[in-house]
Protein backbone atom coordinates (compact mmCIF):
# COMPACT_ATOMS: atom_id res chain seq x y z
CA UNK A 1 0.00 0.00 0.00
CA UNK A 2 1.62 3.30 -0.75
CA UNK A 3 2.47 6.04 1.60
CA UNK A 4 4.06 9.01 1.33
CA UNK A 5 4.24 12.51 2.41
CA UNK A 6 4.72 15.76 1.73
CA UNK A 7 5.61 18.82 3.81
CA UNK A 8 5.13 22.36 3.12
CA UNK A 9 6.70 25.84 5.26
CA UNK A 10 4.26 28.32 5.75
CA UNK A 11 4.72 31.54 6.83
CA UNK A 12 1.47 31.78 9.12
CA UNK A 13 0.37 30.70 12.06
CA UNK A 14 -0.83 26.58 12.16
CA UNK A 15 -4.37 27.57 13.63
CA UNK A 16 -4.55 29.75 10.45
CA UNK A 17 -3.10 26.85 7.91
CA UNK A 18 -5.55 24.26 10.05
CA UNK A 19 -8.64 26.49 9.75
CA UNK A 20 -8.12 26.89 5.88
CA UNK A 21 -6.90 23.32 5.43
CA UNK A 22 -10.57 22.59 6.82
CA UNK A 23 -12.49 25.16 4.60
CA UNK A 24 -14.74 23.34 1.78
CA UNK A 25 -14.24 26.55 -0.42
CA UNK A 26 -10.60 26.96 -0.07
CA UNK A 27 -10.32 23.12 -0.83
CA UNK A 28 -12.42 23.87 -4.12
CA UNK A 29 -10.24 26.53 -5.19
CA UNK A 30 -7.30 24.63 -4.96
CA UNK A 31 -8.56 21.70 -7.34
CA UNK A 32 -9.90 24.32 -9.64
CA UNK A 33 -8.01 21.90 -12.40
CA UNK A 34 -9.87 18.79 -11.84
CA UNK A 35 -13.27 21.22 -11.27
CA UNK A 36 -13.66 19.24 -7.75
CA UNK A 37 -16.71 20.62 -6.36
CA UNK A 38 -18.72 19.49 -2.99
CA UNK A 39 -21.84 17.53 -4.20
CA UNK A 40 -23.03 16.43 -0.52
CA UNK A 41 -22.69 16.24 3.05
CA UNK A 42 -20.77 19.75 4.65
CA UNK A 43 -20.79 21.47 0.90
CA UNK A 44 -20.24 25.06 2.36
CA UNK A 45 -17.96 26.34 5.60
CA UNK A 46 -15.55 24.87 7.12
CA UNK A 47 -15.08 20.94 8.47
CA UNK A 48 -15.17 19.30 11.94
CA UNK A 49 -14.77 16.10 13.67
CA UNK A 50 -17.53 13.56 12.05
CA UNK A 51 -18.70 15.57 9.74
CA UNK A 52 -18.61 14.13 5.79
CA UNK A 53 -18.61 15.85 2.24
CA UNK A 54 -18.98 13.83 -1.07
CA UNK A 55 -16.41 15.46 -3.41
CA UNK A 56 -17.08 14.93 -7.47
CA UNK A 57 -13.84 15.88 -9.93
CA UNK A 58 -12.48 15.08 -13.00
CA UNK A 59 -9.22 13.24 -13.23
CA UNK A 60 -8.38 10.77 -16.31
CA UNK A 61 -10.86 12.31 -18.23
CA UNK A 62 -13.78 10.33 -16.28
CA UNK A 63 -15.86 12.07 -13.32
CA UNK A 64 -15.11 10.13 -9.94
CA UNK A 65 -16.72 10.92 -6.33
CA UNK A 66 -15.41 10.10 -2.94
CA UNK A 67 -17.10 10.80 0.68
CA UNK A 68 -14.54 11.48 3.33
CA UNK A 69 -15.10 11.65 6.77
CA UNK A 70 -13.37 13.71 9.08
CA UNK A 71 -12.17 10.74 11.45
CA UNK A 72 -9.73 12.51 13.97
CA UNK A 73 -9.47 16.48 14.73
CA UNK A 74 -7.07 18.01 17.37
CA UNK A 75 -7.18 21.91 16.56
CA UNK A 76 -4.58 23.10 15.46
CA UNK A 77 -2.35 20.56 15.64
CA UNK A 78 -4.15 17.70 13.06
CA UNK A 79 -7.10 16.06 11.47
CA UNK A 80 -7.72 13.33 9.67
CA UNK A 81 -9.56 12.81 6.18
CA UNK A 82 -10.79 9.01 5.27
CA UNK A 83 -12.75 7.59 2.56
CA UNK A 84 -16.10 5.89 3.30
CA UNK A 85 -16.75 5.85 -0.30
CA UNK A 86 -15.56 5.99 -3.43
CA UNK A 87 -12.78 5.10 -5.95
CA UNK A 88 -9.72 4.04 -3.20
CA UNK A 89 -9.70 0.69 -1.47
CA UNK A 90 -8.36 2.70 0.91
CA UNK A 91 -7.88 6.50 1.43
CA UNK A 92 -6.53 7.85 4.65
CA UNK A 93 -4.76 11.36 4.87
CA UNK A 94 -3.54 12.83 8.20
CA UNK A 95 -2.59 16.46 8.30
CA UNK A 96 -0.09 17.91 10.64
CA UNK A 97 0.48 21.19 11.93
CA UNK A 98 3.89 22.24 13.76
CA UNK A 99 5.09 25.49 14.52
CA UNK A 100 8.20 26.10 13.39
CA UNK A 101 9.72 28.18 15.52
CA UNK A 102 9.53 31.29 13.62
CA UNK A 103 6.01 32.49 13.92
CA UNK A 104 5.06 29.73 10.86
CA UNK A 105 3.28 26.63 10.27
CA UNK A 106 5.58 23.14 9.01
CA UNK A 107 2.11 21.03 7.33
CA UNK A 108 3.06 18.00 7.04
CA UNK A 109 0.02 15.54 4.67
CA UNK A 110 0.77 11.71 5.46
CA UNK A 111 -1.06 9.89 2.65
CA UNK A 112 -1.69 6.26 2.99
CA UNK A 113 -3.80 5.09 0.37
CA UNK A 114 -4.95 1.85 -1.89
CA UNK A 115 -6.38 1.54 -5.86
CA UNK A 116 -8.81 -1.28 -6.47
CA UNK A 117 -8.46 -4.02 -8.87
CA UNK A 118 -5.81 -6.02 -6.77
CA UNK A 119 -2.60 -6.42 -9.17
CA UNK A 120 -4.01 -3.91 -11.74
CA UNK A 121 -4.47 -2.02 -8.97
CA UNK A 122 -1.28 -1.96 -7.26
CA UNK A 123 0.42 -1.72 -10.76
CA UNK A 124 -1.31 1.62 -11.08
CA UNK A 125 -0.45 3.04 -8.07
CA UNK A 126 3.40 2.56 -8.82
CA UNK A 127 3.13 3.43 -12.71
CA UNK A 128 0.42 7.04 -12.37
CA UNK A 129 -1.46 7.07 -9.16
CA UNK A 130 1.54 7.84 -6.68
CA UNK A 131 3.27 10.77 -8.78
CA UNK A 132 -0.18 12.03 -9.37
CA UNK A 133 -1.23 12.09 -5.89
CA UNK A 134 1.95 13.60 -4.81
CA UNK A 135 1.69 16.20 -7.83
CA UNK A 136 -2.27 16.47 -6.57
CA UNK A 137 -1.24 17.33 -2.88
CA UNK A 138 1.49 19.50 -3.42
CA UNK A 139 -0.45 22.07 -5.94
CA UNK A 140 -3.06 21.68 -2.99
CA UNK A 141 -0.45 22.98 -0.50
CA UNK A 142 1.07 25.79 -3.06
CA UNK A 143 -2.85 27.40 -3.14
CA UNK A 144 -3.22 27.00 0.53
CA UNK A 145 0.17 28.48 1.54
CA UNK A 146 -0.75 31.45 -1.03
CA UNK A 147 -3.70 31.85 1.01
CA UNK A 148 -2.72 31.61 4.51
CA UNK A 149 0.20 33.98 3.71
CA UNK A 150 -1.74 36.60 1.86
CA UNK A 151 -4.26 37.24 5.11
CA UNK A 152 -1.55 38.33 7.28
CA UNK A 153 -0.50 37.87 10.73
Amino acid sequence: MPRFEVSTSIAAPPQRVFDLSLEVEVHTSSMAGSTERAVDGVTSGQLALGDTVTWQARHFGLNWRMTSRISAYDPPGYFVDEQERGPFRRWHHAHHFEPDGRGGTLMRDVIDFAAPLGPLGRLAELLVLDHYMRRLISTRNEHLKGLAEASGP
